[in-house]
């Protein structure tokens, strides 16, 4: 499978799940009329530079030539010259610019190598595209798991990275959306059987940057909760159901790309 092909058809993943229920409203913007969103912000453009460093780091393992600190340094570096040179679109918070956050990148990547579990299990997948159906919902869930590897014991190990301002609390990775749906693919494509473990590697963004690895597990009642939300998402969406979240505790809505979107919507509906 490829992920782009994947994309061509009509299809749900994590994150458009995730949009939707933050706001649906952002989820018409940008999935349905296909809005291009006014700016980038300058941590999702640094979550993707370190997201293509660790591939190509991994990469190289799976082919027995492990790139040293200095090599993954260099691979952050070009990914991050190929997504910021020359744009315009991106919204640099305080002080940083694409020199600081470079600087950020590497120690991030620092703090990956000599602290991450790389080294102790075989990697087994990169990037790895998934597609499946649930009963229920018209439309296949689609998306890539970022690593797979697997422990001496033959347990997998489903990795996704995540770079983030401050570390997750146990609760929020227990509970994590993607995870699941991670799991259900796995399962869905010929792993029912397997023994798996779920893990986010988060690159934190402290004064000191830092490294923590968090495992879970998931049970039958999640699978079940997860589909059922699914469900609900793809028929709302199905009978065009788009509700503003612009509520305080929204975060996202302060620094949201579509505000003047949002803003000539609420117009339009008086």
């Amino acid at each position: 499978m490829d992920l782009k092909e994947l994309r061509k058809a009509d299809h749900l993943s994590a994150s458009a799940i995730g949009d939707y229920i933050d706001c649906s409203l952002l989820y018409k913007f940008g999935r349905i009329d296909r809005i291009q969103a006014k700016f980038k912000s300058d941590a999702l453009e640094l979550g993707s530079a370190i997201h293509l460093a660790l591939n190509d780091f991994h990469s190289g393992k799976m082919r027995g030539k492990c790139l040293t600190v200095k090599q993954l340094h260099e691979c952050f570096a070009a990914h991050w010259k190929k997504l910021t040179d020359g744009r315009d679109d991106i919204k640099y918070t305080g002080d940083n610019n694409p020199e600081i956050l470079l600087l950020q990148g590497q120690e991030l990547l620092t703090a990956y190598y000599n602290k991450a579990s790389w080294k102790d299990f075989e990697c087994i997948g990169i990037e790895e595209p998934f597609r499946f159906n649930i009963e229920g919902c018209p439309i296949p869930i689609i998306g890539a798991i970022d690593l797979i590897e697997q422990d001496k014991s033959g347990t997998m190990i489903i990795t996704d990275f995540k770079t983030s301002a401050k570390a997750y609390s146990f609760d929020e990775v227990n509970k994590n959306f993607q995870l699941t749906l991670y799991e259900m693919a796995l399962k869905e494509n010929g792993y029912e059987d397997s023994n798996l473990l779920l893990r986010f590697d988060c690159l934190i963004k402290t004064k000191q940057p830092k490294f923590e690895s968090f495992y879970t597990t998931r049970d039958i009642t999640d699978e079940i909760r997860a589909r059922r939300k699914i469900i609900e998402v793809a028929r709302s969406i199905s009978k065009g159901i788009f509700i503003p979240n612009d509520s305080p505790q929204n975060w996202k809505c302060k620094n949201c790309s579509y505000k003047n979107n949002c803003d000539e919507w609420f117009m339009e509906a008086a």
